[in-house]
């Protein structure tokens, strides 16, 4: 039975595997000649025909709406601050009219003035563009402050100690950080 076993295993796989002989029969031959067929080639050509303009079709349309969102970026990038120039205007007018005056009292100077920072303060309003101004003793924020000096001070460290100059946020990312002074801590680890 071992011997059996062992003389199934060496045969080669291609006389185990090999198909019958079988003779070709005319019925497993296309005939080329058959209308059907012909009909069928005729109406799968048709298909591809109308398979291959819809693909060009498509293909253009999508070209086509890359090519104007191209264009609308770039119109949105040329025009993106209008509404803001729009805002500022007004307080370019006040600005102009103040220089007409000829003999301008303190008083009228300093009314048209505050008038003219109203105006621009509701022209950033507008913009959504909003100061950034710590309060003494408030934490220091790197994302939002920019520390000029540390300085001795009775505040905990690492908090405001004077605004040099506000900063500005557009929305919620920063335009330009305040900047400020800092509380520093003492040599031991302290506060002054």
């Amino acid at each position: 039975m071992q011997n059996e076993h062992e003389m199934r295993n060496q045969e080669k796989p291609a006389e185990r595997f090999s198909p019958p002989d079988m003779p070709a029969s005319d019925a497993d031959q296309p005939d080329f000649n058959d209308p059907q067929l012909e009909e069928q080639l005729a109406r799968t050509e048709s298909s591809l025909a109308e398979m291959e303009d819809a693909f060009l079709r498509a293909k253009a349309d999508v070209e086509n709406f890359r090519r104007r969102a191209q264009e609308d970026l770039a119109i949105a990038h040329k025009y993106a601050i209008e509404s803001f120039a729009e805002t500022l205007l007004p307080v370019k007018d006040s600005l102009e009219m103040a220089l007409e005056v000829e003999t301008p009292s303190v008083e009228s100077l300093r009314e048209g003035v505050e008038m003219t920072l109203k105006q621009l303060s509701s022209a950033f309003e507008k913009t959504r563009l909003t100061e950034v101004n710590p309060k003494p003793g408030e934490k220091f924020d790197p994302g939002k402050h920019q520390a000029i000096s540390m300085v001795p001070s009775n505040q905990p460290p690492n908090t405001v100690v004077n605004v040099l100059q506000k900063g500005y946020l557009i929305a919620d990312r920063l335009l330009r950080p305040a900047l400020v002074t800092v509380a520093q801590q003492d040599a031991g680890g302290n506060p002054p």
